[in-house]
């Protein structure tokens, strides 16, 4: 019994371990925090990391294992459909947010995207920084 509680002790303290260390590696690699959500219920709400990638936008899950990205937006084919403060309601799930941003990609897709001031600055420059004509017509 000893022996199967300290098994399950190390395996959470490596799983832990594992997330810390992928959320360091993310925000030196120029990572922001903001939080995102594609199931537009209050509660679906989730944090993590984005890295801009080039002409994509990766962001990363924070209680996610996988290796890749969660989302990757590309901003050639994502536009802003709406832009908003937060909800009073949405205040616990996007606690350090100034803006929450609703995205739609060519394919009708929608995701909300909530940061602070400092992150939608350097996202908006982001998305408008495709050379002149690159952007594919709405």
């Amino acid at each position: 019994m000893a022996i199967g509680v300290g098994v399950v002790l190390v395996l959470v303290c490596v799983a832990l371990g594992w997330l810390a260390v992928r959320r360091v590696r993310l925000m030196r690699g120029g990572g922001v925090d903001l939080c995102l959500r594609r199931r537009f219920a209050v509660t679906d709400w989730h944090f993590g990391v984005g890295r801009y990638r080039g002409d994509q936008f990766a962001w990363y899950r924070l209680t996610s294992f996988r290796v890749g990205p969660t989302v990757a937006i590309d901003r050639n084919d994502v536009e802003i459909v709406d832009r908003r403060p937060p909800l009073p309601n949405e205040s616990f799930a996007i606690p350090y947010a100034s803006a929450v941003l609703r995205c739609r990609d060519h394919e009708d897709r929608d995701v909300e995207l909530a940061m602070s001031a400092d992150v939608l600055t350097g996202f908006l420059a982001w998305l408008e920084a495709a050379p002149p004509g690159y952007r594919q017509a709405s």
